[in-house]
């Protein structure tokens, strides 16, 4: 199997897949450090993806890894309803990954970056005993001008979401039970899980809505990510249709004996957008942005009821 022959072989092997320009890059790659032209405002965001972690090679392509490292972070500049304009990426190398299992990781990000126009400027290299890569994005505000964040809304917002709920917890399931022979069965639920598209356009639709007072991109399950949208001191009403639920989900529960409604709660990796609307601007997001789908409305106290029943459990925490 051809190796990686040296960091200098490496660097070349990315100058194959990713340009050395791109806009507001005056410094790129090869420098002691990247010059970047700033609008007066950028948000910034960073993800690990770590090896047995977050993925496992076993059902993950190389391609799809280095997809999903960079897809991971747009997804959080979409949920802040901005534009991602560069990234840097650091990266552990395990031996046992060869020169063609590189090529192919880095051509998966790279079709990322390209498909979204944002530049590699820059990195690092280590050597490791499993694959990590670590991603950080930047990015400018859209046409709306404005940045979306947390915590900006009010008791009886409408909560929206852009995306399915679920979904790649569904995938994650049955991925470790059956391999990739799963997609068979399930095929939107591996696809989710193994390649979340980032909702680049959504965010960029739900900025320009002025109604909107909140938003966040779902990456650890509602019932984790829920708490961290509201403002203080409020809750919420959660209701689920199956209108609501993608079949698969549907699907997946009843052969498990779970209420539909709590594998979208806990769901975990979905990657879809969670927003706070006012009332009076629901029409004209919708109009908007028809795939947003309303879930459940802010509450002026604490605690949670999912169709009607109080819900206490938390979800997915790295260290719980």
């Amino acid at each position: 199997m051809p190796r990686i022959a040296s960091e200098d072989d490496f660097l070349a092997l990315l100058d194959v897949h990713f340009p050395r320009t791109g806009a507001g890059v005056v410094v790129s790659r090869g420098d002691d450090a990247a010059v970047i032209a700033c609008p007066p405002q950028l948000c910034v965001t960073t993800d690990l993806f770590v090896e047995d972690v977050h993925f496992r090679r076993r059902y993950f392509t190389p391609g799809q890894i280095g997809a999903k490292a960079l897809a991971v972070n747009v997804s959080d500049v979409a949920a802040m309803g901005a534009v991602p304009t560069g990234f840097v990426l650091g990266l552990v190398c395990p031996d046992d990954a060869d020169r063609d299992y590189w090529d192919a990781l880095v051509a998966g990000m790279a079709g990322v970056a390209a498909r979204h126009q944002v530049p590699l400027v820059g990195g690092d290299l280590s050597k490791g005993e499993k694959i990590a890569v670590s991603v950080t994005v930047w990015g400018a505000p859209g046409p709306s001008g404005r940045f979306l964040t947390r915590g900006s809304g009010a008791p009886g917002d409408v909560l929206v979401v852009v995306g399915d709920l679920g979904l790649a917890r569904v995938g994650l399931a049955v991925l470790e039970k059956d391999g990739l022979a799963a997609a068979a069965d399930w095929p939107a639920a591996v696809a989710a899980h193994l390649a979340p598209v980032p909702r680049l356009e959504a965010g960029l639709a739900l900025a320009a809505c002025h109604g909107v007072t909140a938003c966040l991109d779902v990456s650890d399950g509602l019932a984790r990510d829920l708490p961290r949208l509201l403002p203080p001191n409020c809750g919420a009403d959660l209701f689920f249709t199956p209108a609501s639920l993608h079949p698969e989900v549907t699907a997946h529960a009843a052969g498990h004996g779970r209420p539909p409604e709590k594998v979208a709660f806990f769901g975990g990796e979905d990657y879809a957008l969670l927003a706070t609307v006012a009332p009076a601007a629901l029409p004209t997001l919708r109009a908007a942005l028809p795939e947003a789908k309303a879930i459940g409305r802010v509450t002026a106290t604490p605690g949670y009821t999912l169709n009607g029943a109080a819900i206490n459990e938390r979800g997915f925490d790295h260290f719980g």
